[in-house]
């Protein structure tokens, strides 16, 4: 699989929080050395009422339990949207190797906008960063969730 098609299927992911009621956010892993995804999650702060339980935080729990290990090295974290602050730390701390981002986030993002967590003193592990995979479909996804919550 290429990395558009992993973005797909964390697409769908961001489509499940969409039918939710949830922000529409996804994030899938995979093992760098097989291509196998390890584990899949979407935002579930609105029904879980967590305010940390975004879609890459909620990833980062179920793959350190199914692998029994905090660090998630040798893989790649597909996200639809740039992680916040809170994301980027955890990504770091587990050790993800590659981060691939749809969609940019001017507002709330810390990795391409904002503190930009990854280029801080305090950063322990930076991984190497990809963005702007199916942005455009990631975008309207967001796009049409806000509007329907303005109507």
């Amino acid at each position: 699989m290429q990395e558009k098609d992993y973005m797909a299927l964390a697409l769908k992911e961001a489509e499940k929080a969409f039918l939710k009621d949830e922000v529409p956010v996804g994030a899938v892993l995979v093992d760098n050395a097989t291509g196998k995804v390890i584990a899949k999650a979407h935002n579930k702060t609105e029904h879980g009422f967590d305010p940390t339980a975004h879609a890459e935080i909620n990833l980062i729990k179920k793959a350190s339990k199914k692998l029994s290990s905090k660090r998630l090295w040798n893989t790649t974290l597909y996200v639809s949207l740039e992680p916040c602050t809170m994301c980027a730390a955890a990504i770091s701390f587990a050790r993800i190797e590659k981060l691939v981002i749809a969609a940019s986030d001017e507002k709330g993002g810390a990795i391409l906008n904002g503190v930009k967590f990854f280029e801080s003193k305090t950063c322990h592990f930076k991984p190497e960063v990809i963005s702007g995979v199916l942005a455009e479909e990631s975008s309207a996804l967001l796009k049409n969730f806000f509007k329907n919550k303005r109507q």
